[in-house]
């Protein structure tokens, strides 16, 4: 043996409990050998036990199976198996992700177990005709726009929407766009950024796979107040689609069997209060925009706005134009 093998041979090893072996599977002594010798490393039974001994001192939870033959294995990791089915899951479902990079990412996640778990992982995930990103855009300017938060500059990008016949065009006439990131937010199934708009001075949202040719400007974020104290998870409760609008401080009169929706979007912690009959009254702030109307209106009369009564005029103009426009 090589004294470079002789270096190497705990690190062999312990790459070889991390890959072939788990809670449920494990591999004899003469197995061990027999797989340190692919790496041309000769080692000796005694010297092997003393190596998974030496391995165990320094974290590795290798445990000795009782059975016939005695087995070793690596028992636990860093993450167990259900958290890596969840980490997998949670890939393969997003949709900012084409199937390759999803698939290329599950297999990064099965190298965290063993090659067990690793094969189960590639097979498990399956769905037929979801909607995936076409291509990899948001991967790399998710990347960008953390470079720019964190050398605190803006970001310079171009913003795209699909027109009737599905094209991209271009806003603002193929103009430049030049912000300040404020927050990467993960929503409804697509990444949003959340910058700070110094012309308006106020927050807007742009879908990062719609943002082409971005790059980190030379010019500095802006400060002030407001970014400082930007909060992630309140902004995520009053914005529907992320459709940006006024604040607005609503009373929504709410019948139990809304009620789970409600609470999942604004939080169990929501504020309110018994209205009688199987109802609530649910007070929450929202933006006044399309996109709430359109959430509030799959509930029919089980969520009814109760105040401001200039909200509840905006909605019923909302479904009156809905109404008419199926009329005509």
């Amino acid at each position: 043996m090589s004294a470079v093998s002789q270096k190497l041979k705990l690190l062999y090893l312990a790459r070889i409990f991390e890959e072939e072996t788990d809670d449920e599977h494990g591999l004899t002594a003469p197995q061990l050998i027999a797989l340190l010798a692919e790496h041309d490393v000769d080692v000796e039974r005694k010297t092997l036990y003393r190596d998974i001994e030496c391995l165990r001192e320094f974290g590795y939870d290798i445990q000795k199976y009782q059975r016939s033959p005695v087995e070793y294995g690596l028992a636990s990791r860093d993450f167990q198996e259900p958290e890596l089915l969840l980490l997998a899951d949670a890939v393969q479902s997003s949709r900012f992700l084409t199937q390759r990079k999803a698939t290329s990412l599950v297999k990064s996640v099965g190298k965290l177990g063993s090659k067990y778990l690793a094969d189960d992982l590639v097979k498990r995930v399956h769905v037929e005709g979801r909607i995936k990103a076409q291509n990899e855009s948001v991967f790399y300017n998710v990347d960008a726009i953390q470079r720019a938060i964190s050398a605190k500059r803006k970001v310079e990008f171009q913003y795209f929407k699909y027109d009737a016949s599905k094209n991209a065009v271009l806003q603002h006439e193929g103009q430049t766009y030049c912000e300040t990131p404020v927050q990467l937010m993960y929503m409804d199934d697509c990444y949003y950024l959340v910058v700070w708009n110094d012309k308006h001075e106020d927050f807007a949202n742009y879908r990062v796979d719609r943002m082409k040719r971005i790059r980190v400007s030379d010019q500095e974020a802006s400060r002030n107040e407001r970014i400082a104290t930007f909060d992630v998870a309140m902004y995520q409760q009053r914005v529907f689609g992320m459709f940006n609008g006024e604040p607005v401080s609503v009373t929504l009169l709410v019948k139990a069997p809304a009620m789970n929706s409600v609470i999942d979007r604004f939080g169990k912690d929501v504020q309110s209060v018994s209205a009688g009959e199987g109802q609530a009254r649910v007070n929450v702030v929202v933006m006044q925009a399309p996109t709430f109307f359109g959430w509030l209106s799959q509930f029919g009369t089980d969520v009814i706005i109760e105040k401001p009564e200039s909200l509840k005029s905006a909605y019923v103009d909302f479904l009156s134009s809905i109404v008419s426009a199926y009329e005509e």
